[in-house]
């Protein structure tokens, strides 16, 4: 009997059940408060969105070559994803889940990329990881999700949590800076103009791929 494929939400809300029973409630505690002053900051934020022209960029991908946005639009629009890191397992769902969705992102006439902060070689075990076929770059520095206005700074009371969870941050962004990006999800025109926009301060929290669909079909 055939069930139905289960949605990018429902596997990360799964997730996130189970990562919660396992988290003494002091650490969840932490955790949850500084979500709250995280997204209390970035209401005052403003990054780009539906209707602003993305800027165009260029960044090296995990083979080793590099990719530029604008030479990616003149063949169709373009799904840009922002994930924190291979070390983040709800991004490893949401990529994973682009993944199985690219076929039918490709009939729709477009690309898909993922960005993060990782070194190339962090990417390229990513890319490994997931078993990733489209391209995954690095923005190491953050030097283009601070052009989108996503950026911001772990907070100094999640680090030592981070680094019990086994997330080394410095090694795998090569840097001490402890900046991540806000995870974001956009379909640019090929005009540059972006159609779309999904931003969400909690990283339990991604855009469907069925609605990066239908907005590209729209």
């Amino acid at each position: 009997m055939s069930t139905e494929p289960t949605s990018l939400q429902s596997d990360l809300s799964a997730f996130a059940a189970q990562f919660a029973t396992r988290v003494p409630a002091e650490v969840r505690a932490v955790m949850d408060q500084t979500g709250h002053d995280l997204q209390r900051w970035f209401e005052g934020q403003s990054p780009i969105g539906q209707g602003d022209t993305a800027p165009n960029f260029t960044l090296p991908k995990h083979d080793g070559t590099t990719w530029q946005l604008s030479d990616a639009l003149k063949h169709g629009p373009v799904v840009l994803s922002f994930y924190r890191g291979g070390w983040c397992p709800y991004c490893n769902l949401e990529l994973r889940a682009l993944q199985s969705h690219l076929p039918e992102l490709a009939s729709a006439g477009a690309s898909l990329v993922a960005v993060s902060p990782q070194t190339p070689d962090a990417s390229l075990s990513t890319q490994e990881k997931n078993e990733l076929t489209f391209g995954v770059l690095s923005d190491q520095g953050n030097t283009v999700a601070e052009q989108f206005g996503l950026v911001f700074e772990l907070p100094e009371e999640l680090r030592p949590i981070y680094e019990s969870f086994g997330i080394d941050l410095p090694a795998s962004n090569g840097d001490s800076s402890f900046s991540l990006p806000v995870p974001a999800t956009y379909v640019i025109g090929t005009d540059a103009v972006v159609r779309y926009a999904f931003i969400n301060v909690d990283y339990r929290t991604r855009a469907e791929p069925s609605e990066i669909l239908q907005q590209l079909s729209s």
